[in-house]
């Protein structure tokens, strides 16, 4: 019973240092670029998106699909980079165990 009670408190510490280390990882940022950097898409993470830049040459009103797909893939990028971020941060804390719900 002694270590039931022991693991539950560990537990809960391991609990409370993955909260502390999600808040901090949510005011970390991660960026990424398309089309040679005319397009960048800064994460964060807390897997959000907060900003889209976009360079004044990449905007051409006749190809619109370009600059979608641009726009997909530094999107895309930027939130594998902040996925990756979370994982390698949660993987020190955990000391590499998966463990399920967290990133």
């Amino acid at each position: 019973m002694k270590n039931m009670n022991t693991m539950m408190k560990q537990a809960q510490k391991l609990q409370k240092k993955m909260l502390k280390m999600q808040e901090d990882l949510a005011k970390e940022t991660v960026e990424a670029t398309a089309g040679g950097g005319m397009v960048k898409v800064i994460a964060n993470g807390g897997q959000k998106i907060e900003a889209i830049i976009l360079e004044k040459e990449v905007v051409d009103p006749e190809d619109i699909e370009m600059l979608q797909d641009l726009i997909l893939a530094a999107t895309n990028d930027a939130l594998k980079k902040s996925q990756d971020m979370v994982s390698s941060q949660m993987g020190k804390l955990t000391g590499g165990m998966n463990i399920p719900g967290m990133m």
